[in-house]
């Protein structure tokens, strides 16, 4: 019997192994998994608990794990974080040169490791047919820069790359992208360059999964509309707009509000031309700390301000409804003569690629992604006013099933800080849908009843009185919503 018993906990713990779930040791799952200085009147009545990726049905939220496809990152060693995180979608680059290393052959190994995990741990993984392949003559480079083919038997070689991809993947993988930011700075790609690659790799893509979802474009700005303009211009003139499901973008902006009047001109754009075609946001976050080059750099950054940023962002763009991405799971170390390593990871690891322990950020988007999935939709026109003397971010939501409701609320005219003074506000809700409202400091995810004394009803009309806000964001919503 003990031998049995011995053997069963053994099987037991290498199914676990095989799951990813044995290994993320770091992960605290305690109420108090994070630590701040916030302090507010109300009592506490419980922390948000977290869910998993099969506890999830769908969401509108990735997480990055980009870079793969040149050993930047280590996916072994981080790959049991994704299923505690909650994060329903992944994105990552397919290697081209990765796979074929010997003309003709490819070696799908490494991608099927990820791939299979993805899916058997309910994570729809979102595949990127960039880079190029240097053993083809005019193959174009396997990094970011200059990376396009140039040749016809570049072209040619990654039109077959794309067929075998998409032809192994087909049953797997139902989301795809094109070309990583054809329009970076240093990049020397013109917008009707980019827009033939994307029709080339869409048909193919179509041509052999024809229900694919497809964005087009994944810009390294959101403001050049001008670009933009021009590859849809090549689009409609072909008429090929109804290859693409989206336009990914890319926007970095030290106040992640600011982004928003660049992502409004995109809209504008698109709706000239294919009203149906959405906007996506494929790749944004902040470091943990100071960064001398890359996205967000020379800035002394913290956990607490990297946290507070990842979340604006994220829900700035679910509350303009935009489907959206967090980047990225773990810190990039870049190759180089002298490694460099970007800490916009929600974990923590060192120049070996070595897992620390999950960031504070990490926790905050777990505890997002907890609530923010298919069980709530945006309110048409909600209707909530304030009494906040700076800029707010103000959205509201609703059960699809119970239709009780939540808002979302932070001050957001700075850049975040590390600051935790808050500031009372009220805000009047037309139109509620209440019956025990509480709130809920989103960065912690510690819960608080809201006194009866401090919000009162007047038929569907709802005010909340002395709410705490400051530069993060927190929720007031029904208990009901919450699992605690």
């Amino acid at each position: 019997m003990r031998l049995y018993k011995h053997m069963k906990n053994l099987l037991f713990a290498y199914l676990l192994l095989l799951s990813g779930t044995a290994s993320a040791q770091f992960i605290d799952t305690s109420t108090e998994r994070v630590k701040t200085p916030l302090s507010v009147e109300f009592k506490r009545i419980g922390t948000l608990k977290p869910r998993s990726t099969s506890a999830i049905e769908s969401s509108r939220i990735t997480v990055g794990c980009e870079t793969l496809d040149r050993d930047f990152t280590d996916f072994n060693g981080y790959k049991a974080y994704l299923p505690p995180l909650g994060v329903k979608k992944i994105r990552l680059q397919a290697g081209w040169a990765k796979c074929e290393k010997v003309k003709g052959v490819y070696d799908w190994t490494w991608l099927d490791e990820i791939i299979d995990f993805a899916v058997a741990n309910k994570i729809d993984p979102w595949l990127e047919t960039s880079y190029g392949n240097p053993i083809y003559e005019g193959g174009g480079g396997r990094g970011l820069l200059n990376s396009m083919p140039t040749s016809p038997e570049g072209f040619a070689a990654y039109g077959r790359w794309v067929t075998a991809l998409v032809t192994r993947y087909k049953d797997r993988v139902k989301e795809w992208e094109i070309w990583n930011e054809p329009d970076h700075p240093m990049q020397k790609n013109s917008p009707e360059t980019t827009a033939e690659l994307n029709i080339r790799t869409g048909e193919i893509i179509k041509r052999i999964q024809p229900e694919a979802k497809i964005a087009a474009l994944a810009l390294a700005t959101h403001t050049d509309t001008t670009y933009l303009n021009r590859a849809l211009t090549v689009f409609a003139d072909r008429k090929k707009l109804d290859l693409f499901t989206w336009v990914s973008y890319h926007s970095y902006a030290f106040r992640p509000e600011q982004s928003y009047i660049g992502v409004a001109s995109f809209k504008r754009q698109l709706a000239k031309y294919a009203p149906n075609l959405l906007l996506r946001q494929g790749e944004n976050g902040a470091p943990s700390g100071y960064i001398p080059s890359y996205a967000l750099d020379k800035y002394y950054w913290t956990e607490y301000s990297q946290a507070k940023y990842d979340m604006r962002r994220l829900l700035g763009d679910l509350g303009r409804d935009i489907e959206t991405s967090v980047f990225t799971i773990i810190d990039i170390r870049y190759a180089g003569d002298t490694p460099v390593l970007n800490m916009k990871g929600l974990i923590q690891s060192d120049l070996d690629k070595t897992v620390i322990r999950p960031k504070v950020a990490y926790y905050a988007v777990q505890n997002l992604a907890s609530v923010f999935d298919n069980r709530l939709e945006l309110i048409p026109g909600f209707n909530a006013t304030t009494t906040a003397r700076e800029s707010t971010s103000l959205f509201g939501y609703k059960q699809k099933a119970g239709k009780k409701q939540l808002v979302a609320v932070w001050l957001d005219s700075k850049t975040p800080t590390n600051l935790f003074t808050t500031t009372p506000i009220d805000i009047t809700i037309s139109d509620g849908n209440f019956d025990t409202p509480v709130w809920v400091d989103l960065l912690t995810g510690h819960i608080y009843e809201i006194p009866k004394g401090s919000w009162q009803k007047t038929g569907t009309t709802y005010t909340f009185s002395n709410v705490p806000v400051y530069d993060s964001p927190v929720l007031i919503a029904d208990k009901s919503i919450f699992r605690l």
